[in-house]
């Protein structure tokens, strides 16, 4: 994924280049599953976003990640055929987009870019996120004739209980347990350290950049943020991760120290909810842009930016994978918004209420109400798609967020 040159009044970023050769090691380690055998002599997981990789990792296991594939295949212009041949199939087009265009590319991997993925030895489902990989993962399971291990994060109503933690600390055990039985391995505890310790310094890096948009100007905008994100989300756990994000760090320090801002003449600050709309990241982001508005933070891209629990490794991974924001409650979701606004001095906000990610979108009009509110600080709510460009109306949106930038002239 690249920034488009065509954009206005924006100022890329030159860690981009590292981005793409990073993410493309992460490909052909993955693609040698398909071409060469297994990569490394390991095992390959297809894993849901909020899976515990770093046990994976610690058994040599390979994680993919359907998610982000299908990300993929909607900025490569790919996800309405591939969501088309699942719905051919008897699939409803009312189904998450993600799982639509990834069992189109199983079923179809001639259409899907970089030829679809790597048949999986086992897959790994994590329902911190949302109740379709349940599903999803169990119609994968079927058609590959493979493993499936779940985990099942309880909702979080309030903060983390003792039971809740204990909850899913017994599932890790067994999931230990049945991996060791996949593997033939025992599992290494000081590797499983080590990868902790890579992910915690990634996620601090993370956290680190995004906050320094808390400056003026912002030295990030939303397509940094939805874009740079990649390695966070497939690579948590290695070294190649915690690099790449030093560097990243890094450039965006120096741009906060002379005040250059990804948009030029910021002049709006605002705060974005909710997954990117893919197939149109840099068209919708130019319309806000060109009127000197910048996305300073986002909720999305936070979920990579938590810091681990205290406790032994499988504890602290216990209540860290429970307490993924989309596992918790309107409460929690509508002070986490009321703080990024104050925290980055933003202006408003702009929800997108994704047909495909409805966890994240069906209390979002409660949200909105809440925060306006409590904030003073107006709220616009786009209604789109993740992935699927059928569901993008390209004409009302323009004129709903051509208004809601006329109320900060």
């Amino acid at each position: 994924m690249t920034q488009g040159k065509q954009q206005r009044n924006y100022r890329p970023l030159r860690s981009t280049d590292t981005l793409k050769k990073t993410m493309k090691r992460y490909y052909i380690l993955t693609g040698y599953h398909r071409y060469w055998g297994k990569p490394l002599g390991r095992k390959i997981a297809w894993v849901t976003s909020g899976a515990p990789v770093e046990i994976l990792r610690a058994f040599k296991i390979h994680p993919a990640y359907p998610e982000q594939y299908a990300a993929i295949y909607s900025t490569n212009k790919a996800t309405a055929q591939l969501c088309q041949v699942a719905e051919a199939a008897g699939y409803s087009q009312d189904l998450c987009s993600y799982a639509r265009s990834n069992i189109g590319g199983v079923l179809r991997p001639d259409l899907a870019p970089l030829g679809g993925m790597p048949k999986p030895d086992l897959l790994v489902a994590c329902n911190n996120i949302c109740g379709t990989v349940l599903k999803w993962y169990e119609v994968l399971a079927r058609h590959f004739n493979i493993p499936l291990l779940v985990l099942d994060t309880p909702y979080l109503t309030g903060e983390m209980t003792a039971q809740a933690r204990n909850y899913v600390l017994e599932q890790l055990k067994a999931m230990v347990t049945e991996l060791e039985k996949i593997t033939g391995r025992t599992l290494d505890e000081k590797e499983l350290e080590k990868q902790m310790e890579f992910s915690r310094e990634t996620t601090g890096l993370w956290k680190e950049a995004r906050q320094a948009c808390q400056s003026r100007p912002s030295p990030l905008n939303a397509p940094d943020l939805f874009i740079h994100m990649a390695p966070i989300v497939v690579m948590r756990g290695t070294k190649g991760g915690r690099d790449y994000y030093r560097l990243f760090r890094d450039e965006v320090r120096e741009r906060k120290a002379l005040a250059q801002g990804a948009v030029e003449n910021e002049r709006i600050r605002l705060v974005w909810d909710n997954i990117a709309i893919w197939p149109k990241v840099f068209s919708f982001n130019k319309m806000f842009t060109e009127r000197e508005a910048c996305f300073v933070t986002d909720t999305y891209s936070g979920g990579w930016a938590m810091e681990q629990a205290p406790g032994t490794p499988l504890e602290s991974l216990a209540a860290t994978y429970t307490e993924v924001f989309l596992n918790r409650s309107p409460e929690f979701r509508t002070k986490q918004l009321v703080q990024l606004i104050g925290d980055y001095q933003a202006d408003g906000f702009v929800m997108h209420s994704n047909r495909s990610c409805k966890p994240y979108s069906l209390v979002q009009e409660v949200i909105r109400r809440r925060v306006m509110m409590e904030t003073g600080v107006p709220g616009l709510m786009i209604e789109a798609d993740m992935a699927d460009p059928r569901a993008y109306a390209e004409e009302p949106i323009r004129n709903r967020v051509q208004a809601f930038l006329e109320t900060f002239d």
